[in-house]
C-alpha cells in the first residue's frame, strides 16, 4: 500500500529538502487558467517538493563581484537536473505501486494567461511576433503567454495550463507567501525553489503552515528593491486570496518593473552596462529603468531589452540575475534575532552596507 511516509522518504533519499502533501480540493475556486485540478481530473493529491538554494549563490551579488552562479545554480541547476531527478525517481515509486505520476518540473513555459499581469491572449501583435520569428531567431520574444493556444475539447483549458507554484506550495503545508511574495518556508527562509507530482493515489495530507509567521513585515525587500517594484507595508496594496480557511497576503507587486529590474537592474546595480548608456538613455529607451516614466508594460520592456541586449549576458539559457535586492535584503532580516534563519549560519550573509555604484 503507497503511503505518505513511503513518498516523503523516496523523496528525501532522491535529494529533496522538504516534501509536503495536499489534496486536490485545496485547489478548489483557483481561476480555470491556472487551475491544476484540469492537468489530471482524477487526480486525488499534490505533492509538493523544496529544493534549497544554497546560500553562498548570492554571496557573488551581495559583494558586487560575481553573478553567473545564480542563476546558473538556483535555477538553471535545480529547474534542469536536481529537480526532474527526484521528481522522476519518486514517481517510479508512486507508478509501482499502481497509481499515475503526473510529474510538473518548473518549466519556464507559458500558459493562456500573462504570468504578468493575468491579461489573456496574444502580448505580441501578430505583426511583432512575424518580425521576432524572421530578424531575431536566436532571441526569445519576451511575450508571457502563449499566442494562438486554444482548448482541445468543450468545457476544457487551453495548453499550456500552468499554476502559481508558490501557492500550491502554502497549499502543501511547506511555508507562506511573504510580502514580497516570496515562498518562505522555516527552513530556508526564500532561498528554495518546488517542483510538484500530482497523482490520483488517496494520502495522508499535510496540514497548511499554521506556525510562527515567517515574514517579518519589516519592508525591508520594499527599502531595497532598485525599481520600487514592491508596494510599501501601508500602501493598502495588497493581493489576497483563500485556500480553504487559510487568508494569503502579499504586496501587489508591479510585475513588468520585476521583470525589467530584475534582469536590468537599473543605472545603480548594473555593473555591465556603461555609465555613458544610461547617461544618453537613446531614444527613452530607457524611461523605465530612470524614473522617467512610472508606466511599466510589455511595450516599455522590450525597449529596455532592445537597449540592454548587447550588455546582457545569459550564459545558461536563464536571465542574468542582476537585482536579488529583495531577496538578499529578506536572508540578511531573517538571520536576525527571531527570524526564522537565525543561528542557521556562522556568519550572516550581509557583513557591510549593501553596495550600490557612485554613477
Amino acid at each position: 500500500m503507497l503511503t505518505s511516509k513511503m513518498i516523503k522518504e523516496a523523496a528525501l533519499a532522491a535529494g529533496a529538502d522538504m516534501c509536503g502533501i495536499a489534496p486536490m480540493s485545496r485547489f478548489d475556486g483557483a481561476p480555470d487558467e491556472m487551475n491544476p485540478q484540469f492537468l489530471f481530473p482524477e487526480a486525488k493529491s499534490c505533492i509538493g517538493f523544496v529544493f534549497r538554494i544554497p546560500r553562498g549563490v548570492q554571496r557573488g551579488i551581495e559583494e558586487g563581484t560575481q553573478f553567473y552562479q545564480y542563476p546558473s545554480m538556483a535555477y538553471g541547476g535545480i529547474n534542469e537536473i536536481f529537480a526532474p531527478a527526484v521528481l522522476y525517481q519518486v514517481g517510479k515509486v508512486i507508478e509501482d505501486a499502481g497509481y499515475e505520476a503526473f510529474v510538473y518540473r518548473n518549466t519556464g513555459a507559458r500558459g493562456v494567461v500573462s504570468d504578468m499581469d493575468g491579461s489573456p491572449g496574444n502580448t505580441l501583435s501578430p505583426e511583432e511576433q512575424i518580425e521576432v520569428n524572421e530578424n531575431a531567431k536566436t532571441s526569445t520574444a519576451h511575450h508571457r503567454s502563449v499566442q494562438f493556444t486554444r482548448p482541445t475539447r468543450e468545457g476544457n483549458v487551453a495548453p499550456d495550463l500552468q499554476f502559481q507554484f508558490r501557492i500550491a506550495a502554502v497549499a502543501c503545508g511547506l511555508g507562506e507567501i511573504g510580502w514580497s511574495k516570496m515562498l518562505l518556508t522555516p527552513e530556508f527562509g526564500p532561498l528554495q525553489r518546488v517542483a510538484f507530482i500530482f497523482t490520483d493515489a488517496e494520502l495522508e495530507y499535510d496540514e497548511m503552515y499554521s506556525g510562527k509567521p515567517l515574514c517579518r513585515k519589516c519592508g525591508a525587500c520594499v527599502r531595497e528593491c532598485p525599481g520600487g517594484c514592491i508596494p510599501a507595508m501601508n500602501s493598502g496594496k495588497t493581493v489576497s486570496i483563500k485556500l480553504e480557511d487559510k487568508v494569503i497576503e502579499w504586496g501587489d507587486i508591479d510585475m513588468w518593473r520585476c521583470y525589467a529590474f530584475y534582469t536590468h537592474a537599473g543605472r545603480y546595480f548594473n555593473p555591465f552596462v556603461p555609465k555613458e548608456v544610461w547617461d544618453k538613455n537613446e531614444n527613452g529607451d530607457l524611461d523605465l529603468m530612470e524614473g522617467v516614466t512610472d508606466i511599466a508594460n510589455e511595450q516599455e520592456i522590450m525597449k529596455v531589452y532592445t537597449a540592454l541586449q548587447k550588455y546582457f549576458p545569459s550564459w545558461v539559457g536563464y536571465n542574468m540575475a542582476k537585482c536579488g535586492g529583495c531577496i538578499r535584503a529578506c536572508v540578511s532580516m531573517l538571520e536576525k534575532k527571531g527570524g526564522c534563519m537565525e543561528g542557521r549560519f556562522e556568519q550572516p550573509l550581509r557583513t557591510q552596507k549593501a553596495w550600490k555604484l557612485d554613477r
